[in-house]
């Protein structure tokens, strides 16, 4: 009898020429939350000294390097290349869902893309990744989270997160949509429309690991436990 399994199938492809190899530990354990990583693959120019670093790094995390020759200066073939990979897997439908791991806009095409297919794309990249990247993924985990970096231009986290303008009216928009006639609403569907209103959004950013250590942390809101349940409205 064959089992069945509603683990979600990945592919991990690396813009290595993009990307750092010391978040890779880190952001496979992120991956492993989403899903099944099945496709690993980095591409570049592994002849070239710049990616040194990772050759010790694809062997210990089973990642399959793609070789991509620079033939013109100021020309990048590992986008091409990583492109259309990615169009041979989406094709073959046997994945659930894509990781992109770059800073690049040249990507926001191809997540838009693998988005209309009906499959989750999951970005990473560092905070200097330009928006429209950002915004064409369901999901954009900055790596420098991974690292436990906060955002410098983030308040205070001993203040609490009061200050952060932005901050204050995704969190505003997204309880008050999952709110019930009494003011109170689920902590996981307001996680849910943060992730709708926010594809970057991430209580890591602030200094807090979980978005209920951020609610408890605001001023404005009161968290309590409802059910088993951790329920949030404003105070």
């Amino acid at each position: 009898m064959t089992e069945t399994t509603t683990e979600a199938r990945l592919a991990i492809l690396i813009d290595a020429d993009n990307a750092g190899a010391q978040h890779i530990e880190q952001l496979l354990i992120e991956v492993a939350k989403y899903g099944k990583a099945s496709v690993r693959r980095a591409y570049g120019d592994w002849t070239t000294p710049n990616l040194s670093p990772w050759k010790a790094v694809l062997l210990e995390n089973s990642i399959q390097p793609i070789q991509q020759f620079r033939y013109t200066t100021g020309k990048n073939a590992t986008d091409s290349a990583m492109i259309i990979d990615a169009m041979d897997l989406l094709y073959a439908g046997n994945l659930d869902g894509f990781c992109i791991v770059s800073s690049d806009s040249d990507f926001t095409r191809l997540a838009a893309r693998i988005r209309e297919q009906g499959l989750t794309v999951y970005g990473f990249g560092e905070r200097k990744t330009p928006k429209p990247f950002v915004a064409a993924c369901d999901t954009f985990i900055y790596v420098e989270n991974l690292a436990g970096q906060p955002d410098r231009a983030a308040p205070d986290t001993k203040a609490g997160p009061k200050s952060d303008k932005k901050l204050d009216r995704l969190l505003s928009e997204a309880v008050d949509a999952a709110a019930g006639d009494d003011g109170w609403a689920n902590l996981g569907a307001v996680g849910s429309n943060l992730s709708r209103l926010a594809s970057d959004f991430d209580s890591r950013t602030w200094g807090y690991p979980k978005l209920k250590d951020l609610m408890q942390a605001h001023p404005d809101y009161e968290v309590e436990t409802r059910q088993k349940a951790a329920h949030v409205r404003r105070r």
